[in-house]
């Protein structure tokens, strides 16, 4: 029994019927009038749920999955729920986007690499793509779309297995696209020895399968890879955009959302829509009101005012003092001094300081900030940004840097 015949029986369950039964049923397809009204193909009547969801896709691990009841709508984490549909409703990058629509149009999309930050629309681009190839039928889409997360599944035997049996399958029911798609998520996790079967597989079934390969870190990718894939860096969302999304958010969950909350949420998140739903959500589980504080708490980000109270004691108080206070604080609102270095850089920007000063500052943080990478301890690296401070409150005072007395002979 031929291939196309066997899969058609898979999928139409018609188990135990005879291949010229089944070979005229196919042809019988091609044309829908021959067709009695019990033998039409099963509309898609879950279509209907809900506008914001896509429909399932095969061994998609979370993502654009739709609930099998209306109801689980709101047990869905903001991040899914509000995912785009289709490659209008992809926030940015409108010029990644209107070039994969005209590859589409022209039926000549080529493999895809996608790469750049996370949350910024990787993955949510190629599902709306994946829906418009195959949003003909549902079996389109369960047949012909597979997902992995690379991060899960990165071995060799992946690679020889599952993606090289999908790909080596024609489509069913081929239409004008005539091709499946195969999306592997976090690719950069991938070893290389599975990407190095992987680059044999892509030029292998190139006429029955299409790749789309979505990563954060490109230099991950071996250049085998890269080159045969075109290649889409999508950057950190712009914030007017990120802020539009928000607010259809916030709307549609009737968030109580302050301008200053709204302020914070939009800083913290840079460009990344996902860090931003996320918080939200969380703050506004957890607050009445979703303010500047709310937001701060629950991303545990130092505070403006803390930042600036442990910056103007460093420059204007006694070491020991200053040492003192920002221990207490640390320990009273339970910050890291990894963030509130991040804190410090972003205040200095705001203080006048001449620019030999400013380097001094700016270079010794960046070591401090080195050695807390490697494991360094933070009660000696805390010790090492306060004298840094210091010291660049000397510079800019006396034009050169301390120098301890020497001692008498």
């Amino acid at each position: 029994m031929d291939e196309d015949i066997l899969m058609h029986e898979g999928d139409s369950g018609g188990e135990g019927e005879g291949q010229a039964g089944s070979t005229s049923t196919v042809a019988q397809l091609q044309d829908p009038d021959a067709l009695s009204d019990s033998e039409l193909p099963e509309a898609d009547t879950d279509a209907a749920v809900a506008q914001d969801f896509p429909p399932p896709l095969v061994d998609v691990k979370g993502k654009g999955k739709e609930p099998e009841h209306a109801h689980e709508l709101d047990n869905l984490p903001w991040v899914e729920k509000y995912r785009p549909v289709t490659l209008d409703d992809v926030v940015s990058h409108k010029d990644i986007i209107s070039t994969i629509d005209k590859f589409i149009g022209l039926n000549r999309l080529p493999h895809l690499l996608f790469y750049g930050p996370p949350g910024t629309g990787k993955t949510s681009t190629i599902l709306a793509v994946a829906r418009k190839l195959y949003a003909h039928t549902k079996a389109g889409m369960r047949n012909n779309v597979l997902e992995l997360n690379a991060s899960d599944d990165r071995g060799i035997e992946t690679v020889r297995e599952e993606i090289k049996n999908f790909a080596s399958t024609k489509m069913v029911f081929a239409a004008k696209e005539g091709f499946k798609l195969i999306i592997l998520d976090e690719a950069d996790m991938m070893t290389t020895a599975a990407q190095g079967a992987l680059r044999r597989v892509i030029e292998q079934y190139t006429q029955n399968v299409r790749f789309c390969i979505i990563c954060n870190y490109v230099n991950r990718i071996i250049p085998a890879i890269q080159s045969r894939c075109t290649k889409f860096r999508f950057g950190p969302l712009e914030i007017g955009e990120v802020e539009r999304r928000l607010n259809h958010v916030v709307d549609a969950e009737k968030v109580n959302l302050t301008p200053d909350g709204k302020a914070a949420l939009l800083k913290l998140s840079k460009g990344d829509m996902r860090r931003a739903l996320n918080v939200l959500q969380a703050c506004h589980a957890a607050y009445p009101v979703t303010d500047e504080t709310a937001v701060y708490n629950c991303t545990g980000n130092p505070h403006p005012t803390d930042v600036e109270e442990i910056v103007k004691s460093m420059m204007n108080e006694e070491f020991e003092v200053s040492f003192r206070r920002i221990s207490a604080i640390k320990v009273d609102k339970g910050l890291a001094l990894q963030d509130i270095i991040s804190g410090i850089y972003e205040y200095v920007q705001t203080v006048e300081f001449p620019t030999q000063s400013r380097v001094y500052l700016l270079d010794n943080l960046a070591l401090v900030e080195h050695r807390l990478s490697t494991g360094g301890s933070e009660k000696l690296q805390l010790t090492a940004v306060l004298a840094t401070v210091k010291g660049a409150v000397h510079l800019a005072q006396h034009g050169e840097a301390y120098k301890p007395p020497k001692k008498k002979a």
